[in-house]
């Protein structure tokens, strides 16, 4: 790595880009290689930046834009040697219709009561995030993390940064999601929910109150993260249509996707 924590992959950009935020005086570095986390046998590494001062939110608008995602104080994009799998995802909101899967969640979850706080940890919200991450993610890395851990996710952040409970009529808590307020959309930082309730779709239920929350608000997309082929943890993003995809050529239509990423489960 140049010393100057300047990377030839971060020179050019993430997903063959020739972007504009590469090329001013910021340092963008590149990580450690290590083992991928979502596909076995590959290599992860990142290129990231700290999003800091008076312009962190500017910067989080164009990093967005770029592919890059935020968590705590930092900005990161993959950069993998000899692998391009996760690629940058978002919801036109605008444009979203209702599947008949989605209508079903949404009036299954018509009870539920969101609402919107500030980005503050609490301990109901971390017993909720532990319960989550041992069922779904219990080998993953994020099980291992403390209240101090949790706390720092929810409440290290530079930019707009809202925290949404949801409640059903029985006063639980059922689902969080931490969501970023970005120049032109909404950005899913993180979310979680009860892992016992699955006849909810809370999970689903949660990108529907997104998409709604951004038409609601003038807001043109929901930032879903990355849609990474072969991962099926990731595959339920292709089920919120139309979804624009990054690549070389900018934010498109995933029209030309593989027939794979459409299966319903």
């Amino acid at each position: 790595m140049d010393p100057r924590g300047c990377t030839e992959p971060a020179l050019n950009g993430p997903y063959g880009m020739k972007h504009d935020i590469f090329h001013d005086s910021r340092f963008f570095f590149a990580t450690a290689p290590l083992p991928c986390p979502y596909l076995p046998g590959r290599i992860e590494r990142r290129v990231v930046t700290e999003l800091s001062g008076r312009e962190a939110m500017s910067l989080n608008d164009r990093l967005s834009l770029a592919g890059f995602r935020r968590s705590h104080g930092i900005c990161y994009a993959p950069a993998c040697p000899d692998c391009n799998a996760c690629v940058p995802v978002r919801i036109v909101a605008p444009e979203f219709h209702m599947t008949r899967s989605h209508r079903r969640i949404w009036r299954m979850n018509a009870d539920i009561d969101a609402d919107v706080r500030d980005p503050v940890a609490t301990n109901e919200q971390f017993a909720l995030f532990a319960d989550y991450q041992a069922v779904r993610h219990g080998d993953g890395d994020m099980a291992k993390m403390d209240f101090l851990d949790y706390q720092a996710l929810v409440e290290d952040t530079p930019v707009e940064t809202e925290l949404v409970e949801f409640r059903g009529a029985d006063g639980l808590l059922a689902a969080v999601c931490v969501v970023d307020r970005v120049d032109n959309g909404l950005s899913a930082v993180y979310s979680f929910f009860d892992p016992e309730d699955r006849k909810r779709g809370l999970g689903s239920y949660i990108i529907l109150w997104l998409v709604d929350r951004a038409r609601a608000a003038g807001l043109d997309y929901v930032y879903l993260g990355f849609w990474i082929d072969g991962c099926d943890k990731m595959a339920y993003k292709a089920r919120f249509q139309p979804l624009e995809l990054l690549g070389a050529d900018g934010w498109q239509l995933q029209d030309d996707l593989s027939p794979p990423m459409f299966t319903e489960s």
